[in-house]
């Protein structure tokens, strides 16, 4: 495991109990729709708890991308209330959701790297913007790269990347600055089976560290290696299925 993540666990480990603290994510009466055309989500409601593991499941086309695109605040619903970090996103300023974003880690299907950057400035990126040396995350950068598989790659541009290595960068950009919400659509998707059990290590040691993660997939494979809560997308609409991995 990266050695930033020891040094967090290892400050965690003096801390004191955490206090109560309301949902991170709270989805009511939800619902969606592009243009004139049926909805995409029909009321979906629930709520993820600071610090849980869930998996969304479901066929392709069920809304899954969807709804991680309105917790990421790609979109706004088209109805229902939307409650992030206790900010309810219809009465939240503009203003405020910068900083609500960077709350959030997202791992997006299509790896969404900038061209004109290496592995490393990509990996580096929510880092800088936030106005951090780089004498102060170099180490955690590289040694993320390196634990993903992607010690000898740091240098190379995204076009030069096959989409295993490309999925890689993205996660590690995700997970690089410690979010508090991890969002992941189908994350190992494009990676071998060995890489991806050590990616999911990686998600299970975050959460372990107190990050709320959310994984969204196909492969019913991954929820036997991860405890996890179940919710399905069926049509649109939300089925809990309790605990994966019984």
């Amino acid at each position: 495991m990266p050695q930033v993540f020891a040094q967090m666990r290892e400050a965690l480990s003096h801390a004191g109990p955490p206090l109560w603290s309301p949902p991170m994510v709270r989805f009511e009466n939800v619902g969606m729709r592009y243009g004139p055309g049926p909805e995409v989500l029909r009321d979906v409601t629930f709520a993820l708890e600071a610090g849980s593991f869930t998996f969304l499941t479901g066929p392709s086309g069920a809304g899954k991308t969807t709804l991680l695109k309105l917790m990421y605040l790609g979109e706004p619903p088209s109805r229902g209330l939307i409650t992030l970090f206790g900010h309810d996103l219809a009465t939240a300023k503009r203003a405020q959701f910068p900083a609500i974003r960077r709350r959030i880690g997202v791992v997006f299907q299509d790896f969404r790297l900038l061209p004109h950057l290496t592995a490393y400035e990509n990996v580096a990126l929510p880092l800088r913007i936030t106005g951090i040396a780089e004498g102060d995350y170099k180490q955690d950068v590289e040694e993320l790269l390196a634990w993903v598989g992607l010690g000898g790659r740091m240098k190379a541009l995204p076009a030069t990347l096959s989409g295993g290595e490309q999925q890689r960068v993205a996660i590690a950009r995700a997970v690089v600055g410690r979010p508090d919400l991890l969002i992941a659509d189908e994350p190992t998707g494009n990676v071998d089976p060995d890489i991806g059990d050590r990616l999911i290590r990686l998600f299970a040691e975050l959460n372990r560290l107190g990050t709320t993660v959310l994984i969204a997939t196909h492969d019913r494979a991954l929820l036997e290696r991860v405890k996890a809560r179940e919710m399905r997308l069926v049509d649109g609409r939300l089925v809990e299925l309790g605990m994966a991995n019984r």
